[in-house]
């Protein structure tokens, strides 16, 4: 069986069905020079085609380090603008992003 299966219940508005990078491409389309993201603690502030620049950007590299679609890649960080660049980059790249918590024990 190859056709994705989805379910949506009777609340709110149906799930985007696009991959994330795609629809972040899309959001570009739309929305390419509104604020994406304002992080006052690093005194920066993006719009999403700068986003999806980023994004891009550090995707090519993870692709040239010799990172293949379905290769997980480990994060550990605080809340950052950069956290966020690795999202979407993974995304993009076909990664799959493993976001490490060492609050957290498997006891």
């Amino acid at each position: 069986m190859t056709a994705l299966s989805y379910v949506h219940g009777e609340s709110g508005p149906a799930l985007v069905g696009a991959a994330i990078g795609d629809f972040l491409d899309d959001v570009v389309d739309a929305h390419g020079d509104r604020d994406a993201m304002v992080c006052v603690a690093q005194d920066l502030r993006w719009t999403y085609r700068e986003l999806r620049d980023r994004a891009e950007m550090f995707a090519a590299g993870l692709i040239a380090l010799g990172l293949e679609p379905g290769d997980r890649i480990g994060l550990w960080s605080p809340n950052r603008a950069e956290w966020v660049v690795v999202q979407f980059a993974a995304a993009k790249a076909g990664l799959v992003l493993v976001n490490i918590n060492p609050a957290t024990s498997a006891s």
